[in-house]
């Protein structure tokens, strides 16, 4: 029997890389990220809203750097893409010429399929989705069993190494209750393991409509601040920007949330009572100490309208008359 060459690596041999980013310190490129949470908490509404943005080159929630527009590979087990992904990515605001999917009619995709990495080499994908995790294992692989899942995640980070792709595992968790979060996965532990950036999506008791991104695993980067989004039948899907929720509070859905765009949209509310010079506004969101960005994001949550009288700007809201 021939024996196998032993092939050792020097570390002074190897090159420092930067590790390079989708979203800091939340997405890593080249990496495995999960964003987990229950059924209908708005893990597939807040990465669609998170894809209407890169594919646009709109800067990320918090973020004031502005991106090239990106391709996006996104394939959904649960949702058809007629009636429900892209609707959604229309009302999303996305860009859905950059947002491609593979077509799965002949044969289902797996986390090992070659064709993943075909597909990034031909469209040039900087991103690519799989929601959920759990129906891309393929039928011969036990998701609780550490032995057989160890494999194909090795293979997908290995692929997504190579090509320098952000991979977003969207999972759902398991029932357990009082659990810390490693173990509310569902599936094998080895899932979170690998990945290098875990994000849980969830929602507070006291505020049902507003739903909370907390990082609850992060090894490339100091872990990220939760952010805050809502979500309902009148208004859609909204970005609330940070806020101090904690993993834990979220899964337990204790806690309270206020962020700097809802303390905002509160102000402007109690502000435009009728039409207001846009200096007003302005110099009351210094006073609150609160960007000129995060206005924006207030002003277009709760409808606010721009109208113009001679040379000056006001802001009112929908039914505010001059």
């Amino acid at each position: 029997m021939q024996k196998k060459k032993n092939r050792l690596i020097r570390m002074s041999d190897i090159t420092t890389e930067e590790v390079q980013w989708l979203w800091y310190p939340y997405i890593p490129y080249g990496k495995v990220t999960i964003i987990q949470g229950d059924p209908g908490e708005g893990k597939t509404s807040f990465v669609l809203a998170m894809i209407a943005l890169l594919t646009n080159g709109e800067p990320l929630p918090e973020e004031d750097a502005v991106s090239p527009p990106i391709n996006v590979i996104y394939q959904s087990a649960e949702d058809g893409l007629a009636d429900t992904i892209k609707p959604r990515l229309e009302q999303s605001g996305a860009d859905c010429s950059r947002v491609l999917a593979i077509d799965e009619s002949d044969q289902e995709l797996t986390l090992c399929d070659e064709r993943l990495e075909q597909s990034v080499h031909e469209t040039g994908a900087r991103l690519i989705v799989l929601d959920p995790l759990q129906a891309y294992l393929g039928c011969d692989v036990d998701m609780y069993r550490a032995n057989e899942v160890r494999p194909v995640i090795k293979r997908l980070c290995a692929m997504a190494d190579r090509t320098g792709c952000a991979v977003i595992l969207i999972g759902h968790m398991n029932k357990a209750q009082g659990l810390k979060s490693s173990y509310r996965g569902l599936g094998s532990i080895d899932f979170r393991a690998a990945a290098r950036s875990v994000l849980l999506v969830g929602r507070l008791k006291d505020n049902p409509g507003i739903r909370i991104v907390a990082h609850d695993k992060s090894s490339l980067a100091p872990e990220g601040k939760s952010i805050a989004f809502s979500l309902d039948a009148e208004n859609g899907f909204q970005w609330k920007g940070y806020c101090d929720a904690t993993v834990d509070e979220v899964l337990s859905g204790t806690g309270s949330v206020q962020t700097k765009t809802m303390l905002m949209e509160d102000e402007l509310k109690k502000l435009l009572t009728g039409p207001v010079p846009v200096e007003e506004v302005f110099r009351r969101a210094t006073e609150l100490n609160i960007s000129e960005r995060t206005v924006n994001i207030a002003k277009k949550n709760i409808g606010a309208q721009s109208v113009k009288l001679g040379s000056q700007w006001y802001w009112q809201l929908p039914d505010s008359r001059m």
